[in-house]
């Protein structure tokens, strides 16, 4: 399996909310926790499940700046663009 091929798979994690990718990303883990299927399947679930992990972390940060934008922010109606 060579990175052209693994790319598009990974472009649609992208474009997933948090919840969807964390929902997706809970699916692979009973999937890999029940053991069922081949050892290339496997790979390719965690592979998969890798990219959806590293995208919800950066949605939870994404999330923490805006919060701490706010928290910080003076009283008021005033939010700083944080992207």
């Amino acid at each position: 399996m060579g990175e052209a091929e693994t790319r598009p798979a990974e472009d649609d994690i992208e474009v997933k909310s948090f919840e969807d990718a964390l929902a997706e990303l809970e699916e692979i883990v009973k999937t890999l926790e029940g053991g069922k299927g081949s050892l290339a399947e496997a790979i390719e679930s965690y592979a998969r499940g890798d990219a959806l992990r590293r995208h919800c972390e950066r949605k939870l940060a994404e999330a923490e700046a805006k919060l701490q934008a706010v928290v910080e922010a003076p009283p008021g109606l005033s939010l700083r663009d944080v992207e």
